[in-house]
This record gives C-alpha cells, sequence and structure tokens, in this order.
C-alpha cells in the first residue's frame, strides 16, 4: 500500500496522482489533506511517516508547493529517506541505489502527466542492493 499526504500546495497534484495510481489497481492511503485549505506540511509529514513505520504502507508520496519543504520534514523522522524529483532518472535512481520509502513532488514544480510518471517509476522500481545497501546503511547510521 502506498500512502499519500499533502499540504494545500500540493492538495490538487496529490488528487492526480491519486485517481491514476487507483486506476492502476494500486492501493493507496490517503492522509490528506482533503482540501485546498492552508495546512502545514510538517504536519502532513508525520502522518504519512508514521503509516511507514508502521508497517501499514510499504513507501509514501508526498506533496507540497515544492516538494522540497515536506521533504526536509519527512527526511526528519527516523526510518524515512524522502527525496525530492522533478526528473525521471531522479526518480528511478533513488529507488535503485537509495531506497528512498518517500516520493516528494511539488504542486507548483510538476504537471500531472510528468507527476504520474514519476509516481510508477518510483512504485515501480526496486532496490538494487549490492554496494548501494553499504550506503543506505551508512546514511541510516548517521540517525544514530
Amino acid at each position: 500500500m502506498i500512502v499519500l499526504a499533502a499540504d494545500h500546495g500540493g492538495f490538487h497534484l496529490k488528487e492526480e496522482v491519486k485517481k491514476h495510481l487507483e486506476a492502476k489497481g494500486i492501493e493507496i492511503l490517503d492522509v490528506g489533506t482533503f482540501t485546498a485549505d492552508s495546512v502545514d506540511y510538517p504536519d502532513m509529514a508525520v502522518k504519512g511517516c508514521e503509516k511507514i513505520l508502521s508497517g501499514e504502507c510499504e513507501r509514501g508520496i508526498f506533496f507540497c508547493g515544492t516538494g522540497v519543504g515536506i521533504s526536509i520534514a519527512a527526511n526528519k523522522v527516523k526510518g524515512i529517506r524522502a527525496c525530492c524529483c522533478s526528473d525521471h532518472f531522479s526518480a528511478k535512481y533513488t529507488r535503485l541505489h537509495n531506497d528512498a520509502n518517500v516520493l516528494c513532488l511539488g504542486g507548483r514544480v510538476v504537471g500531472a502527466g510528468i507527476a504520474c510518471e514519476l509516481a510508477d517509476l518510483f512504485i515501480e522500481t526496486e532496490f538494487e542492493g549490492g554496494r548501494h545497501a553499504r550506503r543506505v546503511d551508512k546514511i541510516m547510521a548517521i540517525e544514530k
């Protein structure tokens, strides 16, 4: 299951990606926001991260105006490796090499078509492991 979380700046893009993923039969848990009314992206990041850390969801896709703020907030949560992407190469390789568990997208940065393609890449790409596992372990050790 994929958790979706957004602030008001990412709300509309979240809704587009949600429709796309549901049409593909991907199970979604949407933790909000559910309107374009102002909410704080750190609060939404924590809601989404909790679903990943509990094991209820495998990965997340989070949205704010740029994708940057919500990625910074998500990365403060122990066990989360969030990336802000706006291109195909980064969305693919953050899974292959970094084992990222959260993709962050900017509602004011990428359009719905690209966002849906990035979400697909992020969901479909598996971690390559090998030499990259050592590096991810080092990243996670920084939290300690």
